[in-house]
């Protein structure tokens, strides 16, 4: 989040207060400026990636979760891999993978505000590989908290529909591995330290 607040609140052009580039570089400040922002990629086609990436993964898990209910739900499950992996429709109140069934409202609010950090993100986004990574998460946490507020058994308490159950492991759907797969990626750029905003740090 430390990390997140960061990059929201610098500006596209770093700048000290008070003091005229112009004047500060001898006349070469303004050409400077004006070359690192034309250096830079355009942030709308980044967004443009991150939105795109989050309706394919909203899209595939909402039409996968439409047929599981509407073919698969009290229905015995599909062997697809022999007994390795089976598609069997269950509803999970829980978290990714069936963790904390208790906690289905907090899990619920957690979603929602990575939603919100996403969308604030959106304004300083200049790295396609982490336009990729969030639209992953994004559509990935749409994805279940449309189950949350939708299905029974009420709003916001509403259980996932999980129907991917690989053997001695948890069931789970497209949008849980949408969600792992942007937060693994997340996790290998912040080692190679790219910044959502597309610079580089070496810490």
């Amino acid at each position: 989040m430390a990390e997140a607040e960061r990059i929201i609140g610098t500006p596209d052009i770093p700048e000290a207060a008070g003091t005229d580039p112009e004047q500060a570089d001898g006349g070469n400040g303004a050409d400077a400026a004006r070359a690192d922002v034309s250096a830079r990629p355009r942030g709308k086609r980044r967004i443009a990636v991150l939105f795109g990436v989050a309706a394919l993964a909203y899209a595939l898990d909402l039409v996968s979760k439409m047929i599981v209910v509407a073919k698969l739900e009290h229905h015995e499950p599909i062997e697809i891999i022999g007994d390795w992996l089976k598609f069997e429709a269950i509803r999970n109140a829980g978290a990714a993978f069936g963790f904390g069934e208790a906690f289905t409202i907090i899990f619920t609010m957690i979603a929602a505000i990575v939603i919100v950090v996403i969308a604030r993100l959106a304004r300083k986004l200049y790295s396609l590989p982490w336009a990729i990574a969030l639209g992953l998460l994004l559509g990935g946490a749409l994805g279940n908290l449309t189950d949350r507020i939708f299905r029974s058994p009420g709003v916001f308490e509403g259980a996932v529909v999980d129907f991917i159950a690989p053997k001695g492991f948890a069931v789970f759907n497209l949008a849980d591995s949408a969600i792992v797969c942007g937060g693994i990626l997340i996790v290998l750029l912040s080692f190679r330290g790219l910044d959502p905003d597309g610079t580089v740090h070496k810490d």
